[in-house]
């Protein structure tokens, strides 16, 4: 019998703006292995709040293409468009506690005032913190954030500290044109689904201590964090959902093709599947993986995804 206080829940969350990538790929097989390995369990969750950004049909696409690769998610599927309820009392109670405001700034007005490099994160210089001015209406609500520094250990970058008032300032929790914001939303997802261990790609890393503060604000459990490096592109950029999407409407079979992008995965995450798996079914791979996976020799660097070199492929990468 799994002992609960040491049962790992991990999660994976994609949006579904777009069909999975490659990198969605390996953000998808960390997550489900650094929880497997434990004998834990891997919830599913459409991160889809932002309706106007979703893309009809990407969701099911998503889940399909999942399913195809031969992973195996636990409960049903969370979709944050149904819980705007839970967003919102969550919001309330910053309000009461006074730990939230309604801000009126613009981006154009922030951007004038930060001293932020070109395509870094603004610094809000809190303008509206003491109460909004006469002549704004309230367009966004923030929470306050003081002066301390946010450290945690990341299962795969190490150690990782921020200080919020100097990285990003007071920040959004409803944006401006009426979704919840990302860090109030998966903070409350978390919490109410035990998750204890949220694995996924290294451009997020410098959003967690953001929602760690939050964590602390409503006193709910902090996971365990593990940051993945990111899959580049052959100009070294991040891949975006416009390149490489693993989907069937890409003209990819995945029945036949899916155990050679497990396999270029796994190698990415450092681990050394044995060649004779290189004609195996996606959940023969993905068995073995189970077994064997080692989180110790994930990478920090990004890097390019290469497909399995021994398995036979119609479509380039």
């Amino acid at each position: 019998m799994t002992d609960d206080a040491h049962h790992i829940v991990g999660r994976f969350a994609p949006s579904p703006t777009g069909p999975l990538h490659l990198g969605s790929l390996v953000a998808a097989l960390g997550s489900y292995l650094m929880a497997r390995v434990s004998g834990g369990s891997w919830l599913l969750r459409m991160e889809d709040l932002d309706l106007p950004r979703v893309v009809t049909g990407i969701a099911d696409d998503i889940l399909f293409t999942l399913e195809t690769l031969g992973f195996e998610w636990d409960g049903e599927v969370l979709y944050q468009s149904r819980r705007t309820e839970q967003y919102r009392e969550a919001a309330e109670e910053l309000i009461r506690r006074g730990l939230a405001y309604g801000c009126g700034c613009t981006r154009s007005e922030i951007a004038q005032i930060s001293s932020a490099p070109h395509g870094e994160t603004l610094v809000y210089p809190g303008i509206c913190r003491d109460g909004l001015p006469p002549e704004k209406v309230e367009r966004a609500l923030r929470v306050k954030v003081y002066d301390e520094v946010i450290c945690f250990n990341d299962a795969v970058m190490g150690r990782y500290c921020q200080r919020l008032t100097a990285s990003c300032g007071d920040f959004v929790v409803r944006r401006a044109d009426g979704p919840y914001a990302y860090h109030l939303a998966v903070v409350v997802d978390d919490a109410a689904s035990g998750v204890n261990q949220v694995v996924r790609g290294a451009d997020l890393l410098s959003a967690t201590p953001c929602q760690i503060y939050l964590q602390r604000v409503f006193q709910f459990p902090t996971p365990n964090y593990g940051h993945l490096p990111l899959v580049t592109g052959p100009d070294g950029s991040k891949l975006s959902k416009r390149d490489n999407a693993i989907s069937l409407a890409a003209g990819r079979d995945l029945s036949k093709e899916g155990g050679g992008l497990l396999l270029g995965a796994l190698h990415f995450l450092g681990q050394n599947p044995p060649a004779s798996l290189a004609t195996a079914s996606s959940r023969d791979i993905l068995a073995w993986a189970r077994e064997n996976f080692d989180p110790t020799c994930i990478p920090r660097d990004p890097a390019p995804f290469h497909r399995n070199a021994d398995t036979p492929a119609s479509t380039p990468l």
